[in-house]
Parts: C-alpha cells; sequence; structure tokens
C-alpha cells in the first residue's frame, strides 16, 4: 500500500490462475527475443489503469507520459514536454511547452487541454482518488495556446516539478465519461510506447508496442504481466520456463544464482514494511505500547533472517543512506526498555504472560495480505519479539478484500515508500488531514509537531531549513510512533538472460508492475 493502492487478486484466484499454464502464454525457448515477446510474473495489478484516480502517478507508466519522466538515476527529463519548465515568480510559476507531433495511441494530437484537463480533473473533489494532496499546491492550471501549459502554485512547492511525471490523459475520450466509472479506467488511451491489448482481471495484462509512439518503435512487440499473488508459484512457473522474468522474494531469489541464462537484478529501495497501529484500537492507541512495541522489536533479525541481508533496518520511513536521514534515531533492540515503558504506563504481566490493564489484555490480531511469504515472517518475527515483553500479537492472513474494511481500527503489515523527495512519502503516511484517507495514514496519527514539520517542509525553499524540518519529525516519531517501523526492502528480480539494456532504478513501494528492470522495456535490445 501507498497513496496509490495496488492490490492483489484474491489469493484463490490468483493461486488458481497461477498453476493454469494457460493463464499466461508460455515463453521459454530461444525465439522469444526474436519474436520481441516477454511475460514477466508480478504479485499484483493495478485497480484502475486511469491516471485521473493514481495508475502511473509516480511514473514508468508504459500507457502514458508525463510532462517529464525520470531518467536511470531518477533525474528528471523532458517527456511530454519540449523542455524542462521555466520557473519564475519566485517558485510559483512553472511553464511547460509541448513536444511536437505527439499524438495519442487512437492518432489524436496531443495539445495543452489535455495536460489542464488532466491536472483538474484529478484535483476535482469528485474524483476519487487520493492523491489530491500531493497536488495540494496547485492553485490554478492553465493553457497558452495549444502547446503551452502554465502552473500558478499558492505557495513555493520546491518538489513541484517532479510532480509532473503525472500521466496526461486524452481529453476527448476521459472527458466524455465519469472519471470515477468510466470505461476509460480499464480501456485507456494514451501516448505512452505500448497499448493495452487484452486485461484478464486477476490473471494477465498484456501490451503491445504502440505504432504511433514518438519515442521510436520498441524492440520488444508484447510483453505480458501475469498476475500470481503467491510467490512461490511465480517462482516455480519461472523456472518451469512458464515466465522469462518474475519479482522474487530474496529467499526465492537465492535459488536461482546459480542458474545459467538467468540473471538476478538487485534494485535499492524506499519500499518498508512497517505495522500500523491504528489509534482507535484500545491496545495499540495507547503510546506506551506504541514505545514499548518499538523497543522490542529486532530490525537487525529481520534483514539478516528474512531478507538474507537484501535490506536495511527501517528507523523510521527514510533509509539510512537518504540525505535526509536522522541518524540520531538508529536504536537496537531493548527488551528491558520496553518492559520498563509498559511496567511505568501500567500495563502489568498476568499469569499468561501477557500484560494487562484496567482489565484490558494486551493483546490485538495483525494481519497480513495472503500470499506475501515477506510479510508473514515479518509478521511472525514482531509477534515473537512482542511476546518477550508481554505484548500478545495475532498474527493473521487475510486478502485486501478482507484487510480494507478492518484496517481502520486493525494493525496491518503494510508497505510504503515514495522516492523522489522526503515530501512524497511522509505527507501522506502521517499528516493528521489525511488520517483515514483510504491507504493514507491507515494508523490514523495525529502529532501536531509532526504536522508542522510536514508543512514546512512541503512549503519550505530553504533546502537547510527543509532538512531541519523532517530532522524534527523523525526525532518526534521515536518518541511518539504511529507504526513500528521494521525494515528497508532491496528489491529482486530474475529474468532469462536474453536482452540487453536492462537497469535498475532506485524504487519506491510500489515494484514488480511498474518499476523493475522493465521499467525501461521500450529500450530493450535483444541480445546479438
Amino acid at each position: 500500500m501507498s497513496t496509490r493502492r495496488i492490490r492483489g487478486a484474491a489469493a484463490t484466484a490468483a493461486l488458481a490462475a497461477a498453476v493454469t499454464a494457460c493463464s499466461a502464454p508460455s515463453s521459454g525457448g530461444e525465439g522469444d527475443a526474436k519474436s520481441g515477446s516477454v511475460v514477466i510474473g508480478v504479485a499484483s495489478e493495478p485497480d484502475t489503469l486511469s491516471p485521473l484516480l493514481g495508475y502511473g502517478k509516480d511514473g514508468n507508466s508504459k500507457i502514458f507520459d508525463g510532462l517529464l519522466a525520470r531518467d536511470a538515476g531518477l533525474k528528471l527529463k523532458p517527456a511530454l514536454a519540449a523542455a524542462l519548465p521555466e520557473v519564475a515568480d519566485g517558485g510559483r510559476t512553472y511553464t511547460y511547452r509541448l513536444r511536437d507531433g505527439v499524438e495519442f495511441s487512437d492518432g489524436e494530437p496531443l495539445t495543452a487541454a489535455d495536460v489542464v484537463y488532466t491536472y483538474r480533473t484529478a484535483l476535482d473533489a469528485k474524483t476519487n482518488n487520493t492523491f489530491k494532496s500531493e497536488l495540494d499546491a496547485v492553485k490554478e492550471v492553465k493553457a497558452s495556446g495549444d502547446d503551452k501549459v502554465v502552473f500558478t502554485l499558492k505557495y513555493p512547492y520546491a518538489a513541484f516539478a517532479a510532480r509532473t511525471v503525472l500521466p496526461i490523459v486524452p481529453e476527448h475520450i476521459a472527458g466524455e465519461q465519469d472519471p470515477n466509472t468510466g470505461a476509460f479506467n480499464t480501456e485507456p488511451v494514451g501516448t505512452g510506447p505500448y497499448v493495452l491489448s487484452k486485461w484478464s482481471k486477476g490473471e494477465k495484462l498484456t501490451f503491445k508496442a504502440n505504432p504511433r509512439y514518438w519515442g521510436g518503435k520498441p524492440k520488444v512487440k508484447t510483453f505480458t504481466m501475469a498476475v500470481i499473488a503467491d510467490d512461490n508459484v511465480r517462482a516455480t512457473r519461472l523456472r518451469s520456463g512458464d515466465l522469462d522474468g518474475a519479482v522474487l522474494p530474496p529467499n526465492l531469489a537465492a535459488t536461482f544464482k546459480s542458474d545459467e541464462g538467468r540473471r538476478t537484478y538487485e534494485a535499492r529501495s524506499y519500499d518498508f514494511r512497517a505495522v500500523t497501529l491504528p489509534t482507535p484500537n484500545k491496545v495499540t492507541g495507547d503510546r506506551a505500547v506504541r514505545q514499548a512495541l518499538d523497543a522490542a522489536v529486532d530490525r537487525e533479525a529481520m534483514v539478516g533472517k528474512i531478507l538474507d541481508g537484501a535490506g536495511r533496518p527501517a528507523y523510521g520511513p527514510l533509509p539510512v543512506d537518504d540525505p535526509a536521514f536522522t541518524k540520531a534515531i538508529e536504536r537496537s533492540q531493548d527488551l528491558g526498555k520496553a518492559r520498563r515503558i509498559l511496567d511505568e504506563a501500567g500495563w502489568k504481566p498476568a499469569g499468561d504472560g501477557i500484560r494487562a490493564k484496567d482489565g484490558q489484555r494486551a493483546s490485538f490480531t495483525l494481519l497480513y495480505p495472503s500470499g506475501d511469504k515477506v510479510r508473514q515472517d515479518h509478521a511472525l518475527a514482531y509477534a515473537s519479539d512482542a511476546k518477550k515483553a508481554g505484548i500478545e500479537v495475532k498474527a493473521e492472513s487475510a486478502t485486501w478484500e478482507v484487510i480494507e474494511p478492518r484496517m481502520k481500527n486493525t494493525a496491518v503489515l503494510a508497505g510504503f515508500g515514495s522516492t523522489g523527495d522526503p515530501d512524497f512519502g511522509l505527507y501522506t503516511l502521517l499528516h493528521s488531514s489525511l488520517a483515514g484517507d483510504g491507504f493514507n495514514n491507515m494508523a490514523r496519527y495525529d502529532n501536531p509537531a509532526v504536522d508542522r514539520a510536514l508543512d514546512n517542509g512541503r512549503r519550505g525553499q530553504d533546502p537547510a531549513e527543509r532538512t531541519a524540518a523532517y530532522d524534527k519529525l523523525q526525532r518526534a516519531l521515536v518518541q511518539d510512533p504511529g507504526y513500528t517501523f521494521l525494515t528497508h526492502i532491496d528489491h529482486l528480480y530474475v529474468l532469462a538472460d536474453r536482452w540487453d539494456g536492462l537497469s535498475t532504478q532506485l524504487e519506491p513501494h510500489e515494484h514488480g508492475f511498474a518499476s523493475g528492470p522493465w521499467w525501461n522495456i521500450e529500450d530493450w535490445q535483444p541480445k546479438k
């Protein structure tokens, strides 16, 4: 989960699709690079393919393009815009001139009106997306002729240009439909290198090269994303040759290290696993319980045993190698501290070793998504650590359809993390104004000091002042944790070694479908 939710299909349906050979076309064999086809196994699929509802909002959509895009090093570069924006009025005005000759896949030309429509609709209160707060700075967007777009901001927002990777949709199609329920959500039309040719929900999405693509003709003519929620089944199908590549957890990726003809790609990421601790819950709503859980958890052991070293301990939402990370908050497991906190708060050990206070047992349920072995292992390790401090955590697997209605009051083993700027991941995770807004602020966290830091970080122009704001935020989170941060995870991908041009980027939480070595699949070349 993150600001845009990618949700796996129901476990039973996904498993049935995964073990059926016809659920995705077989792609094994030497002729695949020559034929230009690729089949990738991913854990989940989008709920929608409409950028107005959040699809591709952080870039890497193969169907759409934004005004800007990111290169391998995440540096911003022109996409639908002919150049980087002209910035004026002290950072309150951004002007983009559109690239000449760009057409949507239906042959209609891209114009400034399409850009204006996209942003105005995304910001419309009637449009059911959860990323409006990310564009909070936008006061007005207007066209100046057919080829120029001007954004006027309410306040200078240092990270605004990076927000304009949001994909642009065609007004002449999407504008005729309800953005929440229209056919465009499953039958998209864009300017990107590929078009959707078929979507079998819960099974696969197949894409073919867009002959009108402004960036040239891709060598990969078709690619399929086979939706396989279960990690083990995904690995089995990769080994059988039914898949060209797959995203895998570390323990399964390691089983392919000695395989000839396959290559493993590792991507550093901002992706972290954390336990949401909803404040309405009678147990997790107690700050002392949250502090004790933070002290009880053994993050280093999770990295070593669960991730096989492919990750780092998470002391907060920012990874330890982020420039804004506050090194003073690094901390090791301290069970003695956890027990003292609970003792002082009145949570006393009972006969079964589980603490209680005023008749309330220190016990709560922790949900994790079915088929996700990494989250399952995190949940079980977390429960084991918590029990040593006298807190009972009952780990329970469920589909997202079951988890969603319960997450207001029930803890969830969740995943978050955004690249590009600290504001991108932290604001939606922690700001009280977004408490319970879909997958934003799932813990319903409310801390005025953190809110102030988030607002100062978002509006600040001086890098030093922004760094100071995020430093205050991270320190406040240690004292008043709304989540137990566990690990930052490196993403691992295994692919048949038949193509050149593969690389990885520094990745957000959302990976597999949009990120991975196929982030630039339109640039791949067959091996000679």
